[in-house]
């Protein structure tokens, strides 16, 4: 999954924590009155035709009881500075300013890593200047990891491992990522999924994995606990949903669609949680498995001493 689409998701399904970290001073009126609505793709697509660009993500927000005007928050992920282009985003910002009979628009950016990136966009001649644009731009890699350590801002926390931070400090800043998701997020759904987005910022190897269960290891059971259980669950719904879609064979194949991908995820957490950081090779083998494939290597996880006892059937892909 791309980076552009890791944030996407994370802003999607904390809206409001993403406003209020990303967007600080503008995120000081949205009170718990105000109602958040992430703008669909598809109602994008069907409206602004080709212009639309995909990966970035807009968000309105509106005062049901109309003491205020909405606002309009766009949000875009760059990881490689070279590729911003400020035109792109004033232009799609004027587009929803105009689809949506609005001026109240706030464009941010967040810049993943350092370089060189355009922060005005200025249009004139001799003696005039006749547009002037300017967005939010938020440069995680500059932000102090440390002063985030405590924050309630779930979004913040999750984004603790690309934040600035000392290399002696990187176990330290992955534990506190951890342990903002275990405080912050009940849904060990969400719990899982934010868990692989950390692991993927992170980028402990397998040292550092092994330091972080010995200095952290009551978070690093607890994880391990779930990830086991929800394995579990995750095998019985499976079944279960197996049988329903025996019964319906109309919705066979999108269903299918979503046990794979769920089980690749939950796998591959369970895999990362007791055998360290899984390899790319192991990563692109779950991806491309089969539900009922998947179900029975996730079996196998919990008595496994290594990969190769979970992948008993196939090749070794730990070295992969």
């Amino acid at each position: 999954m791309s980076h552009d689409q890791n944030f996407k998701n994370l802003i999607l399904d904390y809206p409001r924590e993403a406003v209020r970290f990303f967007a600080a001073a503008e995120a000081m009126q949205v009170d718990q009155n105000a109602r958040i609505i992430p703008i669909r793709e598809e109602q994008l697509k069907a409206r602004l035709s080709e212009r639309f660009r995909e990966l970035d993500t807009p968000l309105l927000v509106e005062w049901p009881d109309g003491r205020r005007e909405a606002l309009l928050f766009v949000f875009e992920e760059e990881t490689d500075p070279r590729r911003f282009s400020i035109h792109r985003l004033a232009h799609y910002c004027l587009d929803l300013a105009e689809l949506f009979a609005t001026d109240r628009v706030v464009p941010i950016v967040i810049f993943l890593h350092p370089g060189c990136f355009p922060t005005q966009l200025s249009l004139g001649g001799d003696a005039h200047r006749y547009l002037e644009f300017c967005y939010l731009a938020y440069a995680l890699f500059q932000t102090p990891a440390r002063a985030y350590f405590d924050s309630p801002n779930l979004v913040a926390r999750l984004n603790l491992p690309n934040m600035a931070y000392a290399p002696a400090d990187k176990i330290e800043v992955y534990a506190q990522a951890v342990r903002g998701l275990l405080e912050l997020e009940q849904d060990p759904e969400r719990q899982l999924k934010y868990l692989d987005f950390i692991d993927i910022y992170a980028h402990l190897d397998e040292n550092e994995r092994v330091i972080y269960q010995q200095r952290y290891a009551r978070e690093a059971a607890t994880m391990s606990g779930f990830a086991e259980r929800f394995i579990q669950q995750g095998e019985a719904k499976g079944r279960q949903e197996g049988r329903q879609e025996g019964r319906q064979e109309g919705r066979q194949e999108g269903r299918q669609e979503g046990r794979q991908e769920e089980g690749a995820l939950i796998l591959t957490q369970l895999l990362t949680l007791k055998f360290g950081p899984v390899s790319d090779a192991v990563r692109q083998r779950l991806q491309g498995a089969d539900p009922d494939t998947l179900l029975r290597w996730s079996a196998r996880v919990l008595a496994a001493s290594g990969l190769e006892d979970v992948f008993s059937e196939t090749e070794d892909l730990s070295d992969g």
